[in-house]
C-alpha cells in the first residue's frame, strides 16, 4: 500500500493582501508530493482553522507579512487546540523577527522561516517533522 500524501494548508490570515510567497511555497509543496490547499487572501484565524479540519490537513502553513504574526499564529494555535487538533503542524514564514519566532516556537508553533529561506528547507522540515509525528492523528483518533 502506497504512503499516504501530506496534506498541507496554506493560508494568508489577516489584512496582507501580497500572496506571492504562499503561492509559491504551495507549488513547491505540491511538486515535493504533497497534497496542497490555498484557501487565498484575508484568511481569519477561524476561516484557517475550519479549512484545516474539513481537509483532514496534517500541517497548516501561515504566510504573514503584516506584521501581525504575534497574534495570528497563536490563534490559529489556540483554537486548533479547541478542536482537538493539536497533532497538526502550524509552521509557517514570512516577516518575523528572529526573537518573535523564538518567542512563537516556546508557544508550540513549529519552524517558521523568513525571507530568502530555500523553498527545500521548508519541503524538508515538513517531510521529517511528518516522518516523526505524521502518526499522531491516528493516536488523536476516536
Amino acid at each position: 500500500m502506497p504512503e499516504r500524501k501530506i496534506r498541507v494548508l496554506v493560508a494568508k490570515p489577516g489584512l496582507d493582501g501580497h500572496d506571492r510567497g504562499a503561492k509559491v511555497i504551495a507549488a513547491a509543496l505540491r511538486d515535493a508530493g504533497m497534497e496542497v490547499i490555498y484557501t487565498g487572501l484575508h484568511q481569519t484565524p477561524e476561516m484557517v482553522v475550519n479549512a484545516a479540519i474539513q481537509e483532514d490537513v496534517d500541517v497548516v502553513a501561515l504566510s504573514i507579512l503584516s506584521g501581525a504574526h504575534m497574534t495570528l499564529f497563536p490563534a490559529v494555535k489556540r483554537l486548533l487546540d479547541a478542536e482537538g487538533a493539536d497533532f497538526i503542524l502550524i509552521t509557517g514564514g514570512g516577516i518575523i523577527p528572529e526573537e518573535d519566532m523564538a518567542a512563537l516556537q516556546e508557544q508550540g508553533i513549529g519552524k517558521l522561516f523568513g525571507p530568502g529561506t530555500t523553498t527545500s528547507a521548508a519541503v524538508e522540515y515538513i517531510r521529517d517533522w511528518f516522518a516523526e509525528h505524521g502518526r499522531d492523528r491516528e493516536a488523536a483518533a476516536p
